[in-house]
């Protein structure tokens, strides 16, 4: 039951009602639509892309600029939407994404569209972050999982139309629209939320984090240079070279600081005692080995089915959708179990179960497998995917101070993006230095002119398709020899999820939002509980008259 204010507050109260509800609720879909599209989008355009910018050896970036990205954005939106209130950050994310899509789009080399890929993560932490938050905001823990179904169809929409749209666009108008596109339906999406994210905002008089800011950035940014040292273009880690070592000291250094500072702050960026909240150990050392296995995995498959199995730029995108439906299930049918039952626990142990077989499976893939044991691979991997991902998000904001959401939240995905970071860069290391292995055997006896310019580097699915056999023949099989083994590196980090999912303690789900546990809401049958001048007189009458004669009729009604 909702908790009665017993203060009243600067500003009059938010009125929580279903049709309140739903309007942030669409608003926040609309702007995750968003960002799911653009993963969907420009993964299938990936190959062709690089390719055209001679960014093979080194596609790999593409994709950890973007994540790195989102890992150092994702604590400042959680801290400060937490201080100052989450609806400018928001909009600040959809701002930076949009242009950050613009300047994607005119990307004349492999470098400047690194850069606007981190650009493009910067906004795209935000949307994850303070979304997810906002939802913890107006949704009980108890009712959260209801709203897991629309939030399974929208990333089910985007995964049809996403690489629908990127195979049409890579083939017809040109790769560089998969970024414009982003800028008409972010434009859209920005003004949708600026007039339906109605929320509080507030001062602050709480110190910022400065330094806590500045190490984290620098920490993560080592963390991940170090792990992708070999993608660079070094030799090996030749432990006597000073730069490396000057690197792995120098992110010994930042982390050490890091720590001491968020120690000693009044307001740290990420406070250490979350620590010794059990719930958010587990679900966030979940995540750590989570983002190491599965996104690192997800990066390459779509590589896989352009270069080795020959299929094109849209079928490729296609023949992905089965880990987005088995994702998409599990997702709605846990949400739906979770609302009903109020346990949670057993879905992530079932689910990284489930995806330790999906792992092992992948390491079977061969260039010339049939396409439907591919697609079944994938939903494996999807379905346990979709037993996991929300489901230890909730737990971590059903664990923690509703004062604290945004900087739980943004925290618990910190360390998941980080494994991602991490495990994308030493994967793709994996995988780009035995491919660049295997494609120097291929082309060792072929004479100078029959190689593609560039040599590996400026392979794209349309060079090697038009490559003679035995040529096109030999390129595919590197392609497969070097991807199906690497999924073996994957398997421990997961079983160590499974492991630590099995010490998860289960905590009952509260039946209270985050604005009213913190007082900045009221639940519309709660008006007339709340203090005299917290809610207007106006909101007051109209709520009472929708009782007196409708029975409690929705009314549209936020804070001004």
């Amino acid at each position: 039951m909702s908790q009665a204010v017993t203060t009243a507050p600067d500003k009059p109260l938010v009125v929580l009602n279903q049709r309140t509800i739903w309007l942030i609720f669409g608003a926040l879909m609309a702007s995750m639509f968003l960002s799911s599209l653009d993963q969907t989008i420009v993964g299938t355009a990936m190959p062709t892309i690089v390719g055209e910018l001679n960014g093979v050896e080194h596609q790999g970036w593409v994709i950890t600029a973007y994540i790195l990205a989102i890992a150092i954005a994702m604590p400042l939106y959680g801290k400060f939407g937490d201080l100052y209130g989450r609806r400018w950050p928001f909009l600040v994310a959809v701002g930076l994404f949009v242009i950050a899509s613009l300047g994607g789009g005119m990307a004349q080399s492999f470098e400047s569209l690194v850069a606007w890929r981190a650009v493009q993560g910067l906004g795209g932490g935000g949307l994850m972050i303070l979304a997810q938050a906002i939802i913890a905001d107006i949704i009980p823990a108890s009712d959260r999982g209801k709203y897991m179904g629309p939030m399974g169809a929208l990333f089910g929409i985007s995964a049809v139309a996403g690489p629908l749209l990127g195979g049409w666009l890579t083939d017809g108008p040109g790769w560089r629209w998969t970024f414009w596109i982003n800028v008409p339906i972010g434009i859209a999406a920005w003004f949708i939320a600026y007039f339906a994210l109605k929320l509080p905002s507030h001062r602050s008089n709480r110190p910022t984090d400065w330094g806590g800011i500045l190490t984290m950035a620098l920490g993560t940014t080592g963390i991940v240079l170090l792990t992708s040292w070999q993608s660079l273009g070094n030799d090996g880690y030749d432990w006597s070279d000073p730069m490396l070592l000057g690197l792995l000291l120098g992110t010994v250094v930042m982390v050490g600081l890091f720590i001491l500072i968020e120690n000693r702050v009044s307001e740290p960026l990420i406070p250490l005692r979350l620590f010794k909240n059990r719930t958010f150990t587990i679900t966030t050392l979940i995540g750590l080995v989570l983002g190491m296995g599965m996104f690192s995995a997800m990066s390459m498959l779509p590589t896989f089915l352009q270069m080795s199995s020959g299929a094109g730029v849209t079928e490729s995108g296609l023949l992905m959708l089965p880990m987005m439906a088995g994702l998409m299930l599990t997702s709605i049918l846990s949400g739906i179990a979770i609302s009903r039952t109020g346990r949670y626990k057993m879905f992530p142990v079932a689910g990284l179960a489930i995806t330790v077989v999906g792992l092992i499976w992948l390491t079977q893939i061969e260039g010339d497998m049939s396409l439907w044991l591919f697609g079944a691979m994938i939903f494996v991997l999807g379905a346990g995917m979709g037993l996991v991902m929300q489901t230890i998000v909730l737990a971590v904001q059903n664990s923690v101070d509703p004062h604290e959401l945004g900087t739980a939240t943004s925290s618990n995905n910190f360390f998941r993006e980080i494994g991602a970071a991490v495990g994308t860069a030493a994967f793709t290391t994996v995988f780009t230095s035995r491919l660049t292995e295997n494609l120097q055997g291929v082309f060792a006896d072929v004479p100078a002119g029959a190689v593609p310019a560039g040599g590996g580097s400026g392979l794209t699915p349309q060079i090697v398709a038009a490559l003679p056999e035995p040529l096109r023949s030999g390129v595919v099989d590197a392609f497969a020899s070097s991807l199906a083994p690497a999924f073996w590196y994957l398997v421990p980090l997961v079983v160590v999820g499974l492991v630590l999912a099995l010490f998860l303690k289960e905590v009952k789900l509260s039946n209270e939002a985050g604005m009213v546990a913190r007082g900045e809401a009221v639940m519309e049958g709660d008006v007339d509980k709340a203090p005299e001048g917290a809610v207007e007189e106006d909101v007051q009458d109209e709520v009472r008259g929708a009782d007196d004669t409708a029975g409690g009729t929705e009314t549209d009604i936020l804070t001004r």
